[in-house]
């Protein structure tokens, strides 16, 4: 239950901080989100917030090209994880430079987090997850080491990596058949919401980065429940309108 709890609040930190609030700017968040999401995004330990942001923004502006950081063009391997062994393609350099990523570092949080990374990842993916079961409840440190801490990371890179993977390659595309990226229900399970691929990909202002969001999006409802507190504002939706005619115009007909 720890290592799931911890799984939970490193997928949160990526898929609602680094994804949906920083890389897409799909809802605004208070202070208090922002630090806790920030926090969480450490235990990801997935690079750092302006990093992945980066990374991600330029996916998107050129998706399955040279300056897509993992261009799922290039297989599967390299998309899922071979994109991390190498040196970046020199379109990913070259055209990077000509984005503008300070609204990133406007953020006091995000320059914060980008200073002390190497210390707080330190501190949220290995030492808390480690410390917490073998104080609380006299867990040995060896399992809670090698469960809370290493397997729940191992799993949690992967189930990231398969949306940059999988999520490119199987599946449907009911919003536009002209990309790659797919609709997969295994990644949504796993990723908490971020499975529904080609509708993120037609529509990446949403914040609930999918259609059917209150069917199985936990992603989104942590977002709404923030909303609820009164910690998030502005959340950017498609309207229903714009969504049917892009399904008519340019889907494959599967929804």
């Amino acid at each position: 239950l720890s290592a799931y709890f911890c799984f939970l609040m490193t997928a949160l930190g990526v898929t609602a901080g680094a994804h949906r609030l920083w890389s897409h700017r799909s809802y605004k968040a208070k202070l208090p989100l922002r630090i806790f999401l920030a926090a969480a995004n450490s235990m990801a330990f997935q690079n750092d917030i302006y990093e992945w942001s980066r990374d991600h923004r330029m996916h998107h502006k050129y998706s399955e090209t040279d300056a897509d950081p993992h261009n799922a063009r290039r297989g599967f391997f390299f998309s899922h994880i071979g994109w991390l062994f190498v040196r970046k393609h020199r379109d990913v350099i070259e055209k990077g430079r000509k984005l503008d990523f300070t609204d990133l570092l406007d953020d006091p949080v995000v320059r914060f987090q980008r200073k002390y990374y190497k210390s707080s990842v330190v501190l949220m993916c290995f030492v808390i997850p480690t410390f917490v079961p073998w104080y609380l409840w006299g867990e040995s440190l060896w399992n809670a080491y090698f469960l809370a801490s290493i397997l729940r990371y191992t799993i949690s890179l992967n189930i990231t990596w398969l949306v940059n993977s999988a999520a490119h390659m199987y599946g449907n595309r009911p919003y536009d058949k002209n990309i790659n990226p797919r609709q997969n229900t295994l990644v949504t399970l796993g990723a908490i919401g971020e499975g529904f691929h080609n509708y993120h990909h037609t529509f990446p202002f949403d914040y609930s980065a999918s259609e059917l969001g209150l069917k199985f999006n936990p992603t989104t409802w942590f977002i709404d429940f923030m909303f609820w507190l009164g910690l998030v504002t502005d959340r950017k939706q498609a309207p229903k309108e714009m969504i049917q005619a892009r399904k008519e115009r340019t889907g494959d007909g599967s929804a």
